[in-house]
């Protein structure tokens, strides 16, 4: 007989009645009934029932062991008496009844329970971490990044791409966030980078002649922590030569719907999926107020600044907003009459706490308006707004007003606030059970910096602008858009792409336009640039974060419940106790002296 096991814990069944088998794994509950000791043991397949029997010599041995020991028993399988027997379980029609049993790893107390929720924090979840992912939720969590990843590779294999893997360490390049660096201990002073994407080795690769490239590709950012981000994070990054944006759409679509086709009912409901249209990067910000718009929501946003802004629109607190290029936008809520005043107060007191004065509207009843707002727009002015938003009776309309990118931020932080304050059931809730796709397109290659008044790219560089050079030198950089696009799912951004450019002219204008000399160019991207020289393919793709992708598929709020190890919020893995001190030899070895903050000088001199 095998040392540790005949059987995983999921195994066993009705046929198995009678044989005597062995089983490993961790205690995860004792339950003691007069006499009888009962233990369900648990590995990552499953959970049997185990039982010491009265009377047994192992019961005061057993007696003693706290749950998540591990350990190895043998013992005879029978089918459980009828009334006992647990349809919830795999193996819920059988149970072990143990006649040796060996201590594998005996455990300590445990800082929180792992065979229940019991409400532990973030903190001691992540200090402990390998306790928690014996969680069955954290489990199943893992299991699906797995099945996820081998989907994503069977399905770009499927498609011809090949699998390529690029440095780690790499040079540091403005890609939008700052760098992790590394100090060189050959090259004093100087640093390598962590790479915040494959970008320029996967451009590089199709100059090389590899026609179609794909990576599941890790990246390093260090930019402030949010639930759906991560200093490290892993995305399917591809790369195709001789395409369009519609072929890279074409490609990868079919690549990502039916990986959520595939796990759509993870979390025990079946959800559909539906890829939606294209929408053009100011339409997008005009109707939803984001460039990752939920569109399982159905408000949209409307510009009535033309209303308020006539003579007979005596509205003081907007009219002065729109004297200095201000506009406003309004969000209809449609059938909401019915409501309690405490529907209108939550929503403006969610307005004051996001720094706005408050969320002014107007609620239509029998062809007219009322409410604080309605006093001040004319009967001829509310008829036409009525138009323009589609409002009818019993609908309401709230307004948004500050400058334009301002405004058009805060009527999509307002219009995901209204869909969430409607009730179950109405007519204009959120909808459910569904992955809405779209493409958003035609974004601006160059924005301008509101506090300096400088120009700089708005998203990645490296896009091939939709006029080529002409429109770099006969138009205004803000007039000027890129071949970009993302695809967005509910309300989050899980890809970023583009057509890249691939002349190395073009790429030089570009980059001038936004302030970045030749030489610049040439110490940055010297690589690339000199690359186009020799012949390069026109090229594009686009890069899904897989970490997003599981959570949505899970249905978990934070990218660390799908991640096996990560940090906390503060970029701290208190588990490996990193990012830690290093000693006055090491950083002898890389020419480095620190120049710490005050506080912190102060904090360990007090120390």
């Amino acid at each position: 007989m095998h040392a540790y096991r005949t059987h995983n814990c999921g195994e066993l069944n009705k046929s198995n009645a009678d044989e005597t088998v062995k089983l490993s794994g961790w205690i995860d509950r004792k339950r003691d009934h007069g006499g009888v000791l009962f233990i369900d043991l648990r590995d990552t397949h499953g959970i049997t029932q185990c039982v010491v029997d009265e009377g047994s010599p192992l019961l005061a041995e057993v007696e003693k062991l706290r749950v998540e020991s591990v350990i190895t028993v043998t013992g005879v399988a029978r089918v459980r008496p009828g009334e006992t027997q647990n349809e919830n379980m795999a193996t819920g029609d059988i149970e072990l009844y143990i006649d040796a049993i060996e201590v594998q790893g005996a455990a300590d107390v445990i800082p929180f329970q792992v065979a229940e929720d019991d409400g532990a924090g973030e903190e001691i979840r992540l200090k402990y971490r390998y306790l928690d992912l014996r969680r069955e939720k954290m489990q199943k969590n893992i299991r699906l990044r797995n099945d996820v990843i081998f989907s994503m590779r069977e399905r770009m294999r499927g498609q011809g791409f090949q699998e390529f893997q690029t440095p780690i360490l790499t040079a540091s390049s403005p890609e939008g966030a700052r760098d992790y660096l590394v100090p060189s201990r050959l090259h004093a002073g100087k640093f390598y980078a962590l790479p915040q994407a494959p970008q320029q080795f996967k451009q590089l690769l199709m100059v090389s002649g590899f026609d179609k490239y794909f990576q599941i590709a890790p990246c390093f950012r260090d930019e402030d922590g949010r639930a759906d981000r991560l200093a490290e994070f892993y995305q399917l990054d591809i790369e195709m030569s001789f395409v369009t944006q519609e072929d890279v759409f074409n490609t990868i679509q079919p690549v990502i719907a039916g990986i959520f086709e595939q796990f759509n009912d993870f979390t025990g409901t079946d959800h559909k999926v539906i890829w939606g249209e294209h929408i053009r990067y100011e339409d997008a910000m005009m109707k939803y107020g984001s460039d990752k718009p939920d569109l399982r929501n159905p408000l949209e946003i409307v510009d009535v600044t033309e209303i308020f802004a006539r003579d007979d629109v005596e509205f003081n607190a907007f009219k002065g907003t729109i004297k200095k290029g201000g506009v406003v936008r309004a969000i209809r809520a449609p059938k909401v009459a019915d409501q309690p005043r405490s529907f209108f107060d939550k929503l403006n007191g969610w307005a004051q706490k996001e720094g706005a004065p408050g969320l002014g509207y107007v609620l239509m009843e029998g062809g007219e308006g009322k409410g604080p707002i309605a006093k001040f727009i004319p009967a001829e002015e509310l008829k036409q707004m009525s138009e323009i938003a589609g409002l009818e009776d019993g609908d309401a309309i709230f307004f948004v007003c500050n400058k334009e990118q301002a405004a058009a931020k805060f009527a999509g932080r307002a219009r995901d606030a209204i869909c969430d304050a409607l009730p179950e059931g109405h007519v204009a809730e959120r909808e459910k059970s569904v992955y809405k796709f779209a493409w958003i397109i035609d974004f601006p290659m160059y924005e301008r910096d509101e506090q300096s008044g400088e120009i700089d790219f708005s998203h990645n560089p490296f896009s091939m602008p939709q006029g080529g050079m002409d429109d770099l030198e006969n138009k205004d950089p803000e007039q000027v858009y890129a071949y970009q696009y993302d695809a967005v799912c509910n309300g989050f951004e899980l890809c970023s792409g583009a057509i890249r450019n691939h002349r190395a002219d073009v790429m030089e204008k570009a980059f001038s336009l936004a302030g970045y000399d030749k030489d610049v160019l040439e110490d940055k991207f010297g690589g690339m640039l000199n690359a186009f020289k020799f012949g390069a393919p026109p090229h594009g793709g686009c890069a899904f974060g897989i970490d997003r992708i599981i959570m949505l598929l899970a249905d978990e709020p934070n990218l660390r419940e799908v991640y096996a190890f990560v940090m906390n919020g503060q970029y701290e893995d208190q588990m490996m106790s990193a990012p830690n001190d290093i000693t006055p030899e090491q950083l002898k070895d890389l020419h480095i002296k620190l120049n710490l903050p005050k506080e912190k000088v102060k904090a360990e001199e007090a120390a």
